[in-house]
């Protein structure tokens, strides 16, 4: 029988429409149109864009992308650092209909060939710094179908290193009209973006993100932040990066500025934020790290209360302690590729600022409890799929539920069906939860060392290398052992001019830690890292596996 609050109460046009974050830029166009969308370089040779001309480049961009046969459901790639082009790709394309895959710029060019082949992209944006590698990704692709090719130019870095013969960026946008009606989409489960994870074993995954969680994570990131109006924002974190974490969807809620930015240098950041106001940034424990550590004098007449995001591992003691010396306010958040970036916010108290550094530290470094608009986030038991006790030291996996979460692997129905199994999205991160509600990451369930039968947590010995006054970067990973199967083998990156020994590191670590958890190997030296900043684990395993590491 239908209810009466049914009963001739149907959903149309006038009383529902699809959340999408394409109606953001639609009103802060028509409400501050001629405030500053976009600014990319610095003094007078700077390019700035209001978000009426922003907006009208974007509705281009989604006219010529159809006049060129691309629509709903097909695929732009965008091989772009943190320019004007790329904020306008997260608009343009999907005014279209069409899906933006964002490509990692540092990515090797059969990766790239993979992502093209996988996506079936019709058309890719191409920064001159990327020509050459483009083109040999082109050169390894499979598939016959066309793909347009879209070359930009931008006077920050010159001439493209190897001309690929495509359609020079502004005459594709001249070719489109500034008028053009596009719409919102018919369904807000409709394909926004398309992500590759990492693809550490094996080819990448495809993440496929659909318009309203890109809409409601970027509403969450303005929760989370109490971001203003007009907040001014630095692109530290690259946007092919689970599309800058929404971020550029973000920023046009607000009518904020994107402050643009070719490659993270802390000089020219530090003359960007006092240049343009900026009120505002993300990035990895290793960015934050850079503007800690920099030279006293780079900082110099900084904007007073410059809000900091982290993601990617928890902020240790001694940068939460710098970003307040510089008068930063730090922001720890937490999430995946699959969960469009951050989805967790450690959400911090007032009564924590009472509170000496290492318990602050500590407090901070949990990755907190759910998002406003994400529906869960739980510590469960793999097995039995119920909650782990909140005592902070039973130990479950992370799992996602709500609107903050993937569609699923573009053309992967096992890993989609594996990854949702139970009715909750799998992170395959192990965590304990607190009596308030806030659970901490002990390790990736692949990181776990098990030396001897005991389980060690790879996330706490880190925890203790950090703390040790000359570390800059720690990882800690399995290495193979006769005796007790594996054992910890700690690499560590030192801070510029430090000098300490691999006994001093294990003498450090015997003070924090039980004996069997201490690392019984020590490597010195630059840790790799992927564009994002976060370590690549998986290759210091390898090393580990044959390493002539320092026995102590």
């Amino acid at each position: 029988m239908t209810s009466i609050f049914d009963q001739d109460l149907p959903r149309n046009e006038a009383n529902f429409a699809p959340l999408s974050p394409l109606s953001f830029i639609e009103r802060t166009a028509e409400v501050y149109p001629d405030r500053l969308a976009i600014v990319h370089g610095l003094g007078e040779q700077a390019t700035r864009q209001t978000w009426r001309q922003t907006y009208e480049r974007t509705r281009r961009m989604a006219s010529a992308l159809q006049r060129l046969g691309i629509g709903k459901n097909d695929t732009v790639a965008a091989m772009l650092p943190n320019t004007p082009p790329m904020v306008e790709a997260h608009f343009g394309v999907p005014m279209a209909g069409a899906v933006l895959n964002a490509i990692n710029t540092r990515l090797d060019p059969e990766a790239i060939a993979f992502m093209l082949d996988h996506g079936e992209a019709k058309a890719i944006l191409v920064d001159p710094e990327f020509s050459g590698t483009v083109a040999r990704a082109l050169a390894l692709r499979q598939r016959t179908s066309p793909l347009h090719i879209i070359e930009i130019t931008d006077p920050l870095f010159g001439p493209p290193v190897q001309a690929l013969g495509g359609q020079p960026y502004e005459d594709f946008l001249a070719s489109g009209s500034p008028d053009f009606a596009w719409g919102l989409p018919g369904d807000e489960w409709d394909a926004i973006a398309l992500n590759y994870t990492s693809g550490t074993t094996g080819n990448p995954k495809g993440v496929v993100y659909h318009h309203r969680g890109a809409a409601i994570n970027a509403i969450s990131n303005i929760l989370e932040w109490d971001m203003p109006k007009h907040a001014v924002y630095l692109w530290t974190l690259p946007m092919f990066h689970c599309n800058g974490w929404c971020f550029p969807w973000t920023v046009a809620a607000r009518a904020g500025v994107n402050v643009c930015l070719r490659r993270v240098d802390a000089e020219l950041i530090f003359h960007l934020m006092r240049e343009h106001g900026v009120t505002h940034y993300c990035g990895a424990p290793i960015v934050h790290g850079m503007l800690v550590n920099a030279p006293a004098a780079l900082k110099v007449g900084l904007p007073a209360g410059i809000r900091a995001m982290v993601a990617g591992a928890a902020p240790p003691a001694s940068m939460i302690e710098g970003m307040e010396q510089m008068g930063f306010d730090l922001t720890h958040v937490y999430g995946l590729t699959e969960v469009y970036g951050p989805a967790t916010v450690c959400a911090k108290h007032e009564d924590w600022n009472q509170l000496d550094i290492g318990e602050r530290a500590r407090l901070n470094a949990r990755q907190g409890v759910r998002y406003h608009l994400q529906r869960n986030v739980q510590v469960l038991d793999p097995d039995t799929m119920q909650p782990v006790p909140w005592d902070g030291t039973t130990m479950g996996e992370i799992m996602f539920k709500g609107n903050i979460t993937m569609k699923g692997y573009l053309k992967n129905p096992q890993a989609t069906q594996a990854a949702f199994a139970g009715g909750w999205f799998h992170s395959g991160d192990l965590a304990v939860q607190y009596a308030d509600g806030y659970f901490k990451i002990k390790d990736r369930s692949k990181d776990i060392i098990i030396s001897g039968g005991e389980n060690i947590s790879s996330i706490e010995v880190e925890d203790v290398l950090y703390r040790h006054p000359a570390v800059l970067a720690a990882a800690v990973v399995a290495k193979p052992d006769a005796r007790w199967g594996e054992t910890p083998c700690a690499f560590v990156e030192l801070k510029a001019g430090a000098s300490v020994s691999a006994e001093d590191v294990v003498a450090h670590c015997k003070q924090h830690l039980a004996g069997f958890k201490v690392p019984r190997a020590v490597v010195f030296g630059e840790l790799p890292k992927t564009s994002t900043g976060k370590i690549q684990k998986f290759e210091l395993r390898q090393r580990a596996g044959s390493a002539t590491a320092i026995d102590v």
